[in-house]
């Protein structure tokens, strides 16, 4: 009997892994969750989304969930988007794929992917683009899914379930987008 291929999936927020992770474990794959997220702000909401993750990830589907806690670094994405405002969601992107594919390759993964493949919010294109750029061509593939169609049953589970639901990507700037008026 041969073992489950092992996926290592970057985890944005416990509902964007909702169907990304029912979706990858009924296709046979062993999934361990990758909770990095440098990009939110402020702090508490950080530990609001990451402790909702905590919470549920056993009733995702995910094996386990990777915390990388001393990987929140808020300066060091501030540092990767600064005088980058329009482009930061690129950079953003790329700091956590980058991380992820890391540790897929130092942890004998057979693929990563990103529940940032399926929301309807994000840069889907640019996304998928970095995560091929970033294959290890035998170590850790880049397993590359549209999650997007899960997108309602993802927002009525989370709901269902109680799972705490941000309305921003994250970032302060993102926050201060949804927030504020237009034009202000």
């Amino acid at each position: 009997m041969s073992e489950k291929p092992r996926v290592l999936l970057h985890v944005c927020c416990a509902p964007c892994a909702v169907h990304p992770a029912r979706a990858l474990a009924d296709e046979g794959y062993a999934v361990t969750g990758l909770f990095y997220n440098p990009n939110i702000h402020p702090a508490a909401e950080y530990l609001r989304r990451r402790d909702a993750l905590r919470s549920f990830a056993a009733r995702l589907g995910l094996a386990s969930v990777i915390f990388k806690d001393r990987g929140y670094e808020p300066r060091e994405w501030m540092r990767r988007v600064a005088f980058r405002e329009e482009n930061r969601c690129f950079f953003c992107y790329q700091m956590r794929l980058e991380k992820t594919a890391f540790i897929a390759r130092a942890g004998g993964y057979d693929f990563f992917s990103s529940t940032l493949l399926y929301s309807r919010r994000q840069k889907h294109e640019t996304i998928a683009a970095l995560g091929r750029d970033l294959d290890g061509g035998g170590k850790a593939r880049f397993l590359y899914r549209d999650f997007r169609e899960g997108w309602s049953e993802g927002v009525e589970t989370s709901k269902r379930l109680g799972i705490y639901r941000q309305d921003y990507c994250g970032c302060l700037l993102s926050e201060a987008e949804r927030r504020l008026p237009p034009g202000r």
